[in-house]
């Protein structure tokens, strides 16, 4: 599982093998990076994960914020003086201007690819806090519907 199977195909079997896992032992599935990926795991019943994709997507370019996958690479970002995004709570995503960041990105600089791999890295760790939270708050189905509803949402618009 989770080796290339379009999602649909994933979710379909974690359907089906859950189910069948103890309840009372972590459920790990290897290899599943991206917040959609993991967000409809969490919804089946899936506890921990791991993969490269936070770090690999920062090497070329992507952040993963609360609106979704913004590509660094893109020349909208040349001028743009604006953060990735100025309401998360990672310092990274505040402190950096999207030129800045696309400047970096595009000159191949070692900073570039470190800086996004943080803000990746720390992106998953507030989605899957936020899973958590929710669990615990009996509220993981609207959780993950506004997570969702916010990436739908689509980056910031053109300056």
């Amino acid at each position: 599982l989770a080796v290339g199977e379009p999602q649909e195909t994933m979710f379909r079997v974690l359907d089906e093998i859950t189910s069948q896992l103890p309840t009372d032992k972590p459920r790990y599935l290897m290899g599943v990076g991206k917040p959609d990926d993991i967000l409809g795991a969490v919804e089946r019943g899936v506890d921990m994960f791991d993969c490269v994709h936070p770090t690999r997507a920062g090497r070329h370019g992507h952040a993963y914020t609360r609106m979704g996958v913004i590509n660094l690479k893109n020349a909208r970002h040349k001028d743009d003086p604006r953060p990735l995004d100025e309401l998360s709570p990672n310092h990274n995503c505040r402190r950096f201007s999207r030129a800045y960041l696309h400047h970096l990105v595009r000159t191949e600089e070692i900073l570039g690819a470190m800086v996004l791999s943080q803000i990746n890295l720390a992106y998953y760790q507030e989605l899957v806090r936020g899973c958590r939270a929710a669990i615990e708050a009996g509220g993981l189905a609207d959780f993950a519907a506004q997570t969702r509803a916010q990436w739908s949402q689509g980056d910031l618009p053109l300056l």
